[in-house]
Parts: C-alpha cells; structure tokens; sequence
C-alpha cells in the first residue's frame, strides 16, 4: 500500500479534537465533565454501567443471566472499579483513585489506570492480564480479550497510549503499544503486537502486524477473533507453488534437450549428481547430555 493510500484510508475516521487526545469523553467538554455537577457524574456513571451489564451478557453466550454476569465475571468488575477510580480522577481525589485502581488489580487480574477514558458498553472477556495504560482512549462497544495490553512506548508525559475507535475486538494476548490509532470496527488477532495505526475495519494479524484491508466492508462475526487470515502461510503457500511449477519446467526442458540431442541422459545425470552434491544439507548438531 502507497504512503498515499494510507492517509486517504486514514482520513476516513472521523476528525480528533484536542480531548480525543487529552483524556476526555468526545461527547463531553472538560469543564462539564470536571467542573460539572458530582452527582449528575455519577448518574451517568450509573448508566454506563447498566449498559455495559447488557452488553456484556450479549457478548458472552455462556452468560446464563444477568445476576450470573454481574456476581460471578472479573472483567465487569474491573469496569466497575475503573469507572468509579476514573469519577474520582477526573474530580482530583487522585489518590482515592489509585487505591481502588490497586484494589481492582488484586481482585480481578487487570490492571487499568484510572485516568484512562473508557466509552460505553464496553466488555472484557475472561478478565485476566489485561493492561490499560494512562492516557488510553477506548471508543464505544470495544471487546477485550484476556491478556491484552494496549501500553506505551515513552517515559514522556503526554498522549503515549493507544486509541481505540468503536466496535473494535482485541484477540487474547494482542498487544497495542505507543499513541497510535485503531479504527472503528477492526479486530486484532491473538497474538498480534501492533505498532503502526490501523485504517477502519481491518484486520491484524502477526508479529508486528498486519493489516489486512477490507476497505468498506464491516465485520460481521464480531467474536470469531480467532478466523483470521495469516499472511505468513499463504506466503509459503506461493513458494511452494512456484518452486513446484520451477521444477516442473526444469523437466521439461531437459526432456527437450535430450529429445534434440543436445545433451545426454548421461550428462544430465552427472550434473544432478554434482548439484546434489554442493546443495547437501548441513549436518545436525550433535545433542548435548543434557538434552
């Protein structure tokens, strides 16, 4: 893809204001979020939770109920937690916050910091080593997999964390490092390290990843994190078949040289005996007693 090609895609999400980058709800002002009334905080707080209660049992089809979801899963725990350590962030009791943010950690197995902007209806599956840095913004109905971590790449103060559009799903594992930008609607693949942003509703997969373009075309399994193409395989598969397809011509040829009489079956023989012979495999090292 040209360097051309990428910022047309790019230019595609909707335009960042400042609060994209600086911590803070796109759908509310900084004054009215941290000058705004406490109570009316926490009632939208409240809100944000139910929601996230709903999406969750339709995320999860081992949810059985809603009292099930909300006792027994660690990840709606650690939204919970994050929520009311972020109301309190965003209103100075920066300590408080971080207790609870502490606490969260030991009681469900993620670590979110409380100054990180989480939208709605947002889900964690499984719930365990999950990494969610400081200055992290993560859009409306994002899944998170066990074990992802959306980290920086810089000890500098400022933005040094990940956007996360809506609708994204991060596979178990993924890794999401430095202030880079994931479109609305792709999915990482398990697995993947991300370093470089990735266009709206696309793929990545591999070390570091790769994006798989599907310009204009939304997911439709949003779960099936796991069906996703492999580059490196289908890779190989090509050198396979052009190697194949080599050989094949190489036999055709020597057909033709012997059927004209320009070489013998002789000759040939000789030569595949000394290629055979500068093209042997090296041999295996020898184990050590301790294998």
């Amino acid at each position: 893809m040209s360097l051309q090609e990428t910022k047309e895609l790019l230019s595609e999400q909707e335009p960042l204001n400042e609060e994209f980058f600086t911590g803070e709800p796109e759908n509310n002002s900084k004054d009215s979020e941290k000058k705004g009334n406490f109570l009316e905080t926490c009632h939208n707080v409240i809100k944000d939770i139910i929601d996230d209660v709903s999406y969750g049992c339709k995320r999860d089809p081992a949810a059985r109920n809603f009292l099930e979801f909300v006792l027994l899963y660690p990840g709606f725990h650690a939204i919970i937690l994050h929520r009311i350590a972020h109301l309190l962030w965003i209103h100075n009791f920066l300590f408080i916050a971080r207790i609870i943010s502490f606490l969260s950690r030991f009681w469900t197995g993620c670590d979110i910091h409380p100054g990180a902007v989480i939208g709605k209806r947002f889900f964690i599956d499984h719930g365990m080593g999950v990494v969610i840095g400081e200055t992290t913004y993560i859009g409306n109905d994002v899944t998170l997999y066990q074990g992802v971590t959306l980290g920086g790449t810089s000890t500098k103060k400022g933005k040094r964390h990940p956007t996360v559009g809506n609708g994204v799903v991060v596979g178990a594992g993924a890794i999401v490092l430095g202030p880079l930008n994931i479109g609305d609607g792709s999915r990482i693949g398990a697995g993947s390290v991300v370093i470089k942003d990735v266009i709206p509703h696309s793929t990545v997969v591999g070390i570091p990843g790769k994006v798989v373009r599907q310009r204009g075309v939304k997911v439709q399994k949003v779960l099936d994190h796991a069906a996703l193409p492999d580059p490196f395989t289908r890779s190989h598969e090509i050198f396979e078949y052009k190697i194949e397809k080599l050989e094949k011509e190489i036999e055709i040829l020597k057909a033709l040289l012997v059927s004209n009489n320009v070489l013998l079956n002789e000759e040939i023989q000789k030569s595949e005996e000394h290629i055979h012979m500068l093209s042997k495999l090296p041999p295996d090292e020898p184990k050590s007693d301790a294998e």
